[in-house]
């Protein structure tokens, strides 16, 4: 391309700075403009909830490229930028400032903010959210030793805020509407091993709750009051209820959208063909699993934009990377990987009150849909094997420890 192209790429999060690096590894020579509504460099967020709380890791550890980087390879990084509007038909884009920017090609990698609910009492001082690393950095303060916790939610943030609370001598209590932790991410049968884990370790799990107020004396947070009329004293106050795509922008520019996302091709472009969307807001088109899948994982934002850089440079590429997330808690680390937001059964191999075993999720048919290690650094790869053949299995020889799973997928 002319080094006279311009690329803008909106959102300056892991998505985004993967992006840039991949464009120019293909050595495209035109103008990159990265813009980050924040004032930090890119950074990855899965240790915000992790490594950051638990005192293991500065923002420097997690800083997806050093500032000398950007300077180097001749992207410019704009910092604390907002884009505001998008015109498709004139390929520009409006910045909070009053500015605009001309593109040939644009790349949607906005990510997600952070759901908020009207509860009374979640404006009080005290009640913290968690997405960026100043929201870390304020809860970070929160959580000395003897301190108190209240979190909303037990999905993966709710539930890893917990983890690395108790771990620093913080009272946890969670509060969850859903009958188990993790319910819709991993179902009944994993949700429950979760929820041993986290009692083990001294965390008050009030399932099957409902928040009626967030409690506050003189302007800041003292705990929740539950929906069955009891209380929960607490000195902070964590509301981890789901992250909001940040699809606005796509939106008002007139880009077809749908389950929560802006739709994309397997090719990661958008409904016009000079616009392409990455990471939380992607709702793509899976080629093999022949379905429309929007994740908020952070392997999309690592993986997704090298794809997105081929097509926007006039390349063929398709996405086709089956979901993957993993966490850590306590001393449980695990892996997921595969796509089961419906399925017929849990199988389980190895020790599951050991918490050293793997799951596999099968459809009706007993083929495999997805699985996850807990405490099992292999055999990931045999996992995704068997996604991949999309075959019946065995449920007795898959549960099997002393069958190979390379020999279920054969």
């Amino acid at each position: 391309m002319s080094a006279s192209t311009s690329f803008v790429i909106v959102g300056g999060g892991l998505a985004g700075a993967k992006a840039a690096e991949a464009l120019r590894a293909k050595n495209f020579d035109g103008t990159i403009v990265l813009l980050g509504e924040e004032q930090q460099l890119p950074y990855e967020r899965p240790p915000l909830s992790k490594d950051f709380l638990a005192g293991k890791k500065t923002l420097g550890d997690f800083t997806v490229h050093p500032q000398d980087w950007y300077r180097e390879h001749d992207v410019d990084l704009r910092t604390g930028a907002r884009a505001v509007s998008l015109d498709p038909a004139g390929h520009t884009v409006g910045l909070a400032d009053g500015t605009s920017l001309s593109y040939h090609k644009l790349l949607l990698a906005t990510g997600s903010r952070s759901r908020r609910v009207p509860i009374p009492g979640a404006d009080a001082h005290g009640v913290h959210y968690l997405r960026t690393v100043d929201d870390a950095t304020a809860l970070d303060s929160a959580l000395a030793a003897g301190a108190s916790l209240a979190v909303v939610g037990a999905g993966w943030i709710g539930m890893e805020v917990a983890a690395s609370a108790r771990q620093r001598g913080v009272d946890v209590t969670v509060v969850e509407t859903a009958e188990l932790p993790l319910l819709a991410s991993l179902g009944a049968e994993n949700g429950a091993v979760f929820a041993a884990l986290h009692r083990e370790h001294g965390v008050d799990l009030r399932l099957g709750s409902a928040v009626a107020e967030i409690t506050t004396a003189d302007g800041a947070a003292t705990g929740l009051r539950l929906g069955d009329g009891s209380q929960i004293s607490a000195g902070a106050v964590l509301v981890a209820v789901g992250a909001q795509p940040n699809i606005e922008l796509a939106q008002q520019a007139g880009l077809a959208t749908g389950g929560g996302g802006v739709l994309v091709d397997a090719g990661l472009c958008s409904s016009d063909p000079d616009i392409y969307a990455v990471g939380d807001i992607a709702a793509a088109q899976h080629p093999l699993l022949e379905t429309r899948i929007r994740t908020e994982h952070w392997a999309n934002a690592l993986k997704q934009p090298v794809v997105a850089a081929c097509g926007m440079l006039g390349e063929s590429g398709e996405y086709a990377e089956l979901p993957y997330f993993f966490t850590d808690q306590y001393d449980l680390g695990m892996e997921y990987v595969g796509h089961a937001p419906e399925y017929a059964r849990v199988v389980f191999r190895g020790d599951t009150d050991g918490r050293e075993f793997t799951s596999f999720w099968l459809g009706d048919d007993n083929r495999v849909l997805a699985g996850m290690n807990v405490n099992i650094w292999e055999g990931l790869d045999d996992i995704k094997a068997l996604i991949a053949a999309q075959a019946p299995v065995d449920p007795d020889r898959l549960a099997d420890p002393g069958t190979p799973l390379g020999d279920l997928s054969a």
